[in-house]
């Protein structure tokens, strides 16, 4: 049952969203539980991620974790192409309903690396301890980049931008932050909490499989109740494919040059969609979280393709 549980999390996952919103949004008698889920959902989704992200850095061997060239360059495409798309919205009018398509690329964009990126890989025969380096610094990126950036991109009449960027600071920074210092200060200060983590192997991929639940639960939300036509919502979704087709390309060219191609590809190319599926929906139009929904679908389709192109060459090299 865990083996059929881990070899099909994804689609469980947000099947289990998909069913749980319906369920919600068509039994009657569950409505006087809808505050309480409510408040449930917006303080458990942040709390999965911060979980998922602190078991990931206490498996992670500091003395292996070295800069690279390629991470300088991937993390300058992340900021600059982010960036134009923000000065498009800001200072371009546009319809409502088309915004949501240029705000669903730039979270796609801005998003950090999956912390689940080193586990696909190694399978690949990449380097997992330079992919873990730049999930670090893409994670860092992101603190300062979201804050400064979202308040500009979608701003509210009854808060000024530096209230919304503290705001987003207080909750964003500690997020992605404050679990990799927490597990510097367990591996060298609290070492018997720190091997107490590592004996949870698994759960940091079960935790991702909760927290993809119920983002999925938000999204689906957010199209049933969205004035926005349905080709409005193909193009958001065209976009999350746009994106993710260019970061893997980018990715895998720019760490063809560093011989490191799978490292760099992986690293460009698979987001943590589950933050950036509650960054689109907590800050920017609820609707733009569809792109990052839909990168999953786009990112996975990809990352099937890879492990099975791999497995069919070591096949028929006798490796496997």
């Amino acid at each position: 049952m865990l083996k059929f549980l881990k070899n099909w999390t994804l689609p469980i996952a947000m099947l289990a969203g998909v069913l749980g919103y319906f369920v919600f949004a068509n039994f009657t008698f569950l409505e006087p539980t809808k505050p309480f889920v409510n408040t449930f959902v917006a303080y458990i989704t942040p709390f999965l991620i911060f979980a998922q992200l602190l078991l990931t850095f206490c498996k992670v061997d500091w003395r292996e974790l070295m800069p690279s060239p390629w991470h300088g360059w991937l993390l300058l495409f992340q900021i600059v192409s982010a960036s134009v798309l923000a000065a498009l919205l800001i200072f371009i009018p546009m319809d409502g309903s088309y915004r949501e398509v240029f705000e669903a690329a730039m979270v796609c964009l801005i998003c950090p690396t999956a912390t689940a990126a080193a586990v696909i890989t190694g399978k690949l025969g990449g380097s997992a301890s330079s992919l873990t380096t730049y999930t670090l610094l893409s994670n860092i990126l992101a603190a300062v980049a979201v804050p400064l950036i979202f308040p500009l991109v979608e701003p509210h009449a009854d808060i000024t931008f530096f209230t919304a960027f503290l705001k987003i600071l207080g909750k964003v920074f500690p997020l992605l932050l404050f679990p990799f210092f927490l597990a510097l200060f367990f591996r060298y200060v609290l070492p018997k909490v720190h091997h107490f983590l590592l004996g949870f192997h698994d759960l940091a991929f079960y935790l991702w499989g909760a927290a993809l639940a119920i983002v999925t639960g938000q999204t689906v939300k957010s199209l049933m109740t969205s004035e926005v036509p349905g080709s409005v919502q193909i193009l958001i979704a065209l976009a999350g494919f746009i994106t993710c087709a260019l970061q893997f390309y980018l990715g895998k060219r720019i760490g063809t040059i560093y011989k490191d191609r799978i490292s760099a590809g992986q690293a460009l190319g698979q987001k943590n969609t589950v933050l950036a599926i509650w960054m689109a929906y907590t800050y920017l139009d609820p609707v733009s979280s569809v792109g990052p929904g839909s990168y999953v679908l786009w990112q996975n389709i990809f990352n099937s393709w890879q492990l099975w192109k791999k497995r069919k060459n070591e096949i028929k090299s006798g490796e496997f």
